[in-house]
């Protein structure tokens, strides 16, 4: 799995992404591969967890997806992640 952490500016241009974004991370889920996926409580950025083989599958999803390079969204990190349950 891997832990991919996003970070949110004020600019309000990201918002304009949102909905798109939201849509795509449903279809992932529906198909297992995205396994949770929200934002803090402060709206200050997110978390999405993948399930899927590689970084590579990670990288290709967020080609796909224009929401991760929409002003305001910044990629903080993205962390292969080995959950224990």
């Amino acid at each position: 799995m891997y832990v991919l952490e996003l970070a949110f500016s004020d600019d309000p241009a990201r918002l304009e992404a949102r909905p798109a974004h939201r849509r795509l991370i449903q279809e992932l889920h529906d198909q297992g591969v995205v396994v949770m996926a929200g934002p803090f409580a402060d709206e200050s950025g997110a978390l999405v967890i993948f399930d899927v083989p590689d970084r590579e599958a990670v990288d290709r999803i967020i080609a796909q997806d224009p929401y991760y390079k929409a002003p305001g969204v910044t990629i903080v990190s993205c962390r292969e992640w080995s959950p224990i349950t």
